[in-house]
């Protein structure tokens, strides 16, 4: 392998608490120069906040080394020349979009609607300000910044952004751009970025958005037994190529297998 992903929650840590052995881990990496980026599928922060968790973590970065999904949106915006946007998202992810006409009123024309996980912030009110904007405007982009049905926050499983985004495509019959996992064009941004074509691997805890998308987007993948990981989730026809029971057992598989 000459490069590898690491997801996020789940892998370096779940919530505010690190996994073990975490940062050891990732100082390994740093410390053989082997290629990495880390692949996030989370809107709640923005790059510069997650370099500052990770260093509380004792884990250094810069915000280079992240791919996130309102980073790999605002590519897809200015590819397309779409300018005015209608944008639900957490307000410390907004400044990904400075870039952008920001429409706060549902009856205007908007060129694209992009959708990001609120968390607790949720209601009614706000679906049905994205359900109206939407159907205002028929011809606009719908943007899911991620497809994740749901994490495991400190205090459980708690519903994502995917379930959301599925409920407005029913609504509106509209088909959304995911620019974040499982969609394998995020993969391929990732692999575009570190400029490597090929022998590259995930690891991540979702049997899905990390574990089948990564391989489908031609990667090899490794499932950790930690953050939403269940026993059950190799009982779906999904095979990993490694198993390991968390990050921490990541160098010394590498060096025994490389």
């Amino acid at each position: 392998m000459s490069a590898i992903l690491f997801d996020l929650d789940g892998v370096l840590y779940v919530g505010d608490r690190p996994i073990d052995g975490a940062a050891e881990a990732i100082g390994w990496f740093n410390k053989n120069d082997i290629p990495h980026l880390f692949l996030t599928n989370t809107t709640s922060k923005s790059r510069s906040e997650l370099v500052d968790k990770l260093s509380a973590f004792g884990i250094e970065t810069g915000i280079e080394d992240f791919l996130t999904p309102p980073v790999a949106a605002t590519q897809w915006l200015q590819t397309n020349a779409l300018k005015r946007i209608a944008l639900f998202v957490p307000d410390s992810t907004r400044e990904e979009f400075s870039d952008f006409e920001l429409v706060t009123d549902e009856n205007s024309d908007v060129d694209a609607v992009v959708v990001g996980d609120l968390g607790t912030a949720w209601s009614f009110e706000i679906m049905n300000q994205v359900f109206r904007t939407i159907i205002n405007n028929p011809q606009a982009k719908l943007l899911a910044l991620g497809m994740t049905r749901y994490w495991r926050a400190d205090t459980g499983l708690q519903l994502d952004v995917g379930p959301m985004i599925k409920a407005f495509e029913y609504a509106t019959g509209s088909h959304a751009i995911v620019t974040g996992k499982p969609a394998k064009a995020f993969y391929q941004a990732a692999i575009n970025m570190l400029g490597k074509d090929e022998n590259m691997m995930m690891i991540g805890d979702d049997i899905h958005g990390d574990i089948e998308a990564s391989q489908q987007a031609g990667l090899k993948a490794i499932q950790v037994r930690t953050g939403k990981f269940s026993d059950a989730d190799l009982e779906l026809g999904i095979t990993p190529d490694v198993i390991l029971d968390s990050v921490a057992a990541l160098p010394q598989w590498w060096q025994s297998n490389m």
